[in-house]
């Protein structure tokens, strides 16, 4: 199946005539990349796909059914190491009409739906996709064979305490060990 050609990043949404389902499809180009990979710390972003398309829903609603592709390079939590990961994940938001707009405060309480939003004027699908790559990023990436080491940190003369020794049974294996030898 040949690729259409790109949708434009934004839609006027009371232009939306005929409440026909629209297509969308995004393929940001290398700079636009680069552009994300860098406010989302990123060290680089490939294959990057937003595919789906804007359905009505009752009179003046509609929702986006969405698929987001793209491979991310990001650091290893534990060695700064490029860490590489594939992400495919569906999005879909409902656009309602009648919602009231969020408040403009930095902080808000999250609905238990967090896929409504108010109907936007103009729909900027450029910022789903970067708002949907943000919410699928692994949160520690790690680098294969990467493990965080234990430190020991003890005054002069005592004995250092260690994380085996803080479990909560360490001492009664302990003693297992001494009675069973």
């Amino acid at each position: 199946m040949p690729d259409r050609p790109d949708t434009n990043s934004t839609i006027q949404m009371r232009r939306l005539g005929g409440r026909l389902p629209v297509d969308i499809l995004l393929r940001p180009d290398a700079e636009a990349r680069a552009a994300m990979a860098d406010r989302l710390g990123l060290i680089g972003l490939r294959k990057l796909r937003f595919e789906g398309r804007l359905v009505p829903e009752d009179r003046r609603d509609w929702r986006l059914e969405a698929r987001l592709g793209a491979t991310v390079v990001q650091p290893c939590v534990v060695t700064l190491a490029p860490v590489t990961t594939r992400i495919d994940t569906d999005v879909i938001r409902h656009y309602r009409a009648e919602m009231p707009p969020l408040p403009e405060s930095e902080e808000i309480e999250m609905p238990e739906d967090d896929t409504q939003e108010p109907l936007p004027e103009t729909l900027n699908l450029t910022r789903v996709l970067e708002e949907a790559l943000a919410l699928a990023l692994p949160l520690y990436p790690r680098a294969e064979g990467a493990e965080l080491g234990e430190t020991v940190v003890a005054p002069p003369g005592a004995a250092p305490l260690t994380e085996e020794a803080t479990r909560p049974f360490a001492g009664l294996a302990a003693l297992k060990k001494k009675l069973d030898g």
